[in-house]
């Protein structure tokens, strides 16, 4: 991102990255600056962390951030994102079964559309993956900074239209690139009716836990075909 730092508040939470560069200021040295970043939060001692320690890598990925340990995220506990983890635990190992290229290591740059906590990052920590965690920003919680505490990347997007989310997800896919979908079943359906015209080899299965859990998950392959193929079929 290029761009005057002190006349724009970046679309970034606070404690977001480890190292942060700065070159050419462009703004006239004999001008008094005005404070052009939102403070950390305030400490008693000298040895105090602003805004609070958090664990070294691999341990700080699954550990309870500070802004869930001091309440600074309304409704997110400890016992909440302990949960969190358990379940994406349980959902990345049913998605080795049901995609074997997961297991397989083919995978490497992975994006969780609606991050939350970062529980599907955490739970491909020991993968040889880079995983982009998206969050909504209007959605319940403001989860981004949780993402960051926990030595993840992300950022803020808001996703339209299923019909353009699909198309955005065929436009940043590689061929044999996987999309995995979790709805009802009358979503999906929808779902797979656009997956099916973009040519996606897609497939609705049962939820990890079993038939009778109504959320069902969608996964889709989107296939290598050229306007040739295409010609050739009609």
């Amino acid at each position: 991102m290029i761009g005057v730092m002190a006349t724009r508040k970046l679309p970034y939470p606070a404690r977001a990255f480890d190292m942060a560069h700065c070159s050419r200021c462009l703004i006239p040295w004999y001008k008094e600056m005005e404070v052009c970043i939102t403070p950390l939060p305030r400490v008693g001692r000298r040895d105090e962390v602003a805004g609070g320690e958090v664990q070294r890598w691999p341990e700080r990925a699954f550990a309870v951030p500070p802004r869930i340990t001091e309440g600074t995220i309304p409704g997110l506990t400890s016992m909440k994102f302990e949960d969190d983890n358990r379940v994406w635990k349980e959902r990345v190992e049913h998605y080795k079964h049901i995609i074997p290229a997961l297991s397989q290591a083919r995978y490497r740059n992975v994006m969780d559309m609606n991050a939350y906590l970062g529980g599907f990052a955490a739970a491909l920590v020991k993968h040889p993956v880079w995983v982009m965690n998206t969050v909504p920003p209007d959605s319940d919680h403001d989860t981004l900074g949780v993402i960051y505490e926990r030595g993840f990347i992300g950022a803020y997007h808001d996703w339209c239209d299923i019909v353009y989310i699909l198309l955005e997800m065929d436009r940043i896919l590689r061929p044999e690139g996987a999309v995995i979908i979790r709805d009802t079943v009358d979503v999906l359906a929808k779902v797979q009716v656009v997956a099916d015209r973009m040519r996606w080899n897609s497939k609705i299965m049962d939820h990890e836990r079993g038939p009778f859990i109504p959320e069902k998950i969608l996964v889709a392959v989107k296939t290598y075909w050229t306007s040739a193929d295409a010609s050739t079929q009609e």
